[in-house]
């Protein structure tokens, strides 16, 4: 049985590993930190995962996670870049869901995120946790830095067209819709009950700081791209959806059939019927990406994809990784089938 650790339990990211890794047949949740519940029960918080018994949140304790074979970071950005230097030495893995990890350039990484770096000697080697995309490299990595959820979604849509190198301009449009889930559980006036619902906007239009993590990240996945992205918040809980719109010379059969064929074999995505169109339902609860191609005109292309961006889009594609840094069947423990209604 493999010792996972959780920095960071409390929050919707951490609150999903649990509930997923609780049916892991394989890995065992040994050490769960948080620095504000600490002394409290799993069951005392989160009544619906009472048969955690006695588990208990403590104090993060380098000397503690060490025991463990692997240890999820589902902490804000700036937390594990500090500390998982520590934790490698000790022949831990280790996976942050925040965004220390996921550029390989160091000077974008501080452009984004504001530096200096906490270690920037692990930039390099970190592997962007992407499985349909670089699947081998994170069945050997130590450290991966699990994608930010819009990314998620925005690069599955995009890397059948980028590695087969059929964009006909690096300029590519994504408009992303987000429920409120995806902002976390902190308290905000613009995400409660009676501000959110039955309102719908846009948000950080001047630009956000998941654009540079896809502009980079797809980039190296085939043909470069410069994004521009537009999020926007929905009034639901979860769920995100990303319409792309992208130049090609592509005709619409032969661009779904290059969808079809690139995600084929890969159990986590697939692509719509013809006349459907993805809805973020068909994915709610699921570790699923669902994606649809569309034309209007000749020379460009419309994808739509949709993931729940609390499970494809962090705590569940972090156990996929999990999985495979571990040797594990890749999709143990994910749920693979929408909740309805």
């Amino acid at each position: 049985m493999k010792r996972i650790g959780i920095v960071g339990g409390t929050g919707y990211t951490g609150v999903e590993l649990l509930r997923m890794l609780a049916i892991h047949p394989s890995v065992e949740v040994s050490c769960l930190t948080s620095r504000s519940e600490a002394g409290k029960t799993v069951a005392s918080l989160y009544p619906w995962l009472s048969h955690y018994g006695s588990l208990s949140f403590e104090k993060p304790s380098i000397e503690m996670l060490a025991e463990c074979d692997l240890v999820f970071y589902a902490t804000p950005n700036k937390i594990a870049m500090n500390e998982v230097s520590a934790l490698l030495d000790r022949s831990v893995r280790v996976i942050d869901l925040a965004a220390d990890f996921r550029f390989s350039d160091v000077s974008l990484w501080e452009s984004a995120y504001g530096g200096p770096h906490g270690a920037p000697l692990l930039i390099d080697e970190a592997v962007y946790g992407l499985p349909e995309k670089y699947r081998t490299e994170i069945t050997r990595a130590r450290l991966v830095g699990n994608p930010g959820c819009y990314p998620t979604a925005s690069a599955l849509a995009l890397i059948p067209l980028v590695e087969a190198g059929v964009l006909s301009s690096p300029q590519v449009i994504i408009d992303g819709k987000s429920g409120a889930s995806g902002a976390g559980r902190s308290a905000r006036t613009d995400l409660i009950v009676a501000e959110a619902s039955d309102n719908f906007h846009a948000y950080a239009a001047g630009g956000h700081r998941h654009a540079p993590e896809m502009t980079h990240q797809i980039s190296k996945m085939g043909q470069e791209v410069l994004v521009t992205f537009v999020p926007h918040l929905l009034p639901m809980i979860r769920g995100i959806e990303v319409t792309a719109y992208v130049s090609t010379s592509l005709s619409l059969l032969d661009a779904r059939e290059l969808f079809r064929s690139r995600y084929r074999d890969e159990p986590s995505v697939g692509v719509a019927a013809d006349d459907q169109h993805p809805e973020t339902r068909w994915v709610r609860g699921s570790n699923r990406c669902v994606i649809g191609v569309y034309q209007q005109q000749s020379g460009q292309l419309i994808i739509s994809s949709v993931i729940d961006n609390l499970i494809k889009g962090a705590a569940g594609q972090a156990i996929q990784n999990m999985n495979l840094m571990l040797g594990l069947n890749e999709l143990e423990a994910l749920p693979m089938n929408a909740l309805s209604p």
